[in-house]
């Protein structure tokens, strides 16, 4: 057991290193000015899709003022305020520095979640992994490392989920540097047992000590992270310092493997309903007749004074009788 718990130390204090330094290989930006490193660049990194890109619209939001007065989760009372959310015109392109963010990370956040919200109700709370590979494979194509990835995975139980391609990781001296791996947001055979347990370190065949004994084969580094707040907020976080390959008209960042792929799960995708965040009523088109300039503000979401100087200054926009659009 000695051999076994300088071996396991060994390991562990193996993973920490890769995390804080990962492969030292520091890469520059291109000719372009994008950051990249041979066909691959951060999202957000590319060129603006198009002119109308961040082009401001038009104002969601919930006049149901009456139904604010409580306190949330934040410890907050938005008596007498209107949640806004400002509308803006995006290319959904995740190249695109002005729609990457707010665009298309969004969007694909919100399919991550309703994917995986669905695949919960069979194989129960998906987990946040991290599947780093070793540097001698780094030269292998995006293709053999996915496929890698998924198999390694399925070697320490993980039988399916949301794979995110990152080839960079940022250390200390604030530079990027080449060193690709993937976030996981799947779903473990039997649940992740190992968070808070002791055991792990005796071989009681949890996770943790699969994810050790696979290790000594195949050289990948595979744990589970903290307990996550929110699907939406992982996906969204870890999908904006994501990898796209350059060039490839519609490469697929987020990607689906074992019982999460769309060969074997089948869900009906609706459009997801806008609520507002304290009374979770619909969001319906609005107007602002006030003083400030809302629609010049960075925040897409806030929360507005329904009157000012005893005056509203929110109405509804009426609905076209022709179209079931907005007026404006």
């Amino acid at each position: 057991m000695g051999e076994y718990d300088s071996a396991r130390e060994a390991f562990e204090a193996r993973q920490a290193l890769h995390d804080e330094f990962g492969d030292k290989s520091v890469w520059e930006p291109s000719e372009h000015g994008w950051w990249r490193f041979g066909d691959f660049s951060l999202v957000g990194h590319g060129e603006v899709g198009s002119p109308n890109c961040g082009k401001y619209v038009a104002m969601k939001g919930c006049l149901r003022v009456d139904l604010h007065d409580k306190i949330t989760l934040d410890g907050e009372n938005y008596k007498g305020k209107v949640f806004v959310r400002r509308i803006h015109l995006n290319c959904g392109k995740p190249s695109c520095p002005i729609c990457y963010e707010r665009g298309w990370a969004v969007h694909e956040a919100g399919s991550i979640e309703r994917r995986l919200n669905e695949a919960s109700k069979r194989f129960g709370q998906p987990e946040h992994i991290i599947a780093a590979l070793p540097p001698e494979m780094y030269d292998l194509s995006f293709e053999d490392l996915r496929r890698k990835a998924a198999e390694i995975l399925f070697a320490r139980g993980v039988i399916g989920g949301v794979l995110i391609f990152h080839g960079f990781r940022y250390n200390r001296l604030k530079r990027w540097y080449w060193s690709p791996h993937f976030h996981c947001i799947g779903f473990i055979k039997g649940g992740y047992e190992c968070r808070g347990c002791e055991k792990c370190r005796k071989g009681c065949g949890g996770f943790v000590d699969r994810s050790y004994r696979c290790h000594e084969k195949d050289d990948w580094i595979v744990k589970v992270k903290g307990k996550r707040k929110t699907v939406f907020g992982t996906a969204w976080y870890q999908l904006n310092h994501a990898t796209l390959k350059v060039g490839v008209r519609r490469f697929h960042v987020a990607t689906w493997f074992g019982v999460c792929s769309y060969r074997k799960l089948k869900i009906t995708v609706e459009k997801p309903e806008e609520l507002c965040p304290i009374c979770q009523h619909e969001l319906t088109g609005i107007h602002y007749f006030g003083g400030k300039r809302l629609s010049l503000s960075d925040q897409l979401d806030s929360f507005e004074d329904y009157e000012e100087d005893g005056r509203v200054v929110f109405v509804e926009r009426l609905r076209s009788w022709s179209s079931g659009s907005y007026g404006e």
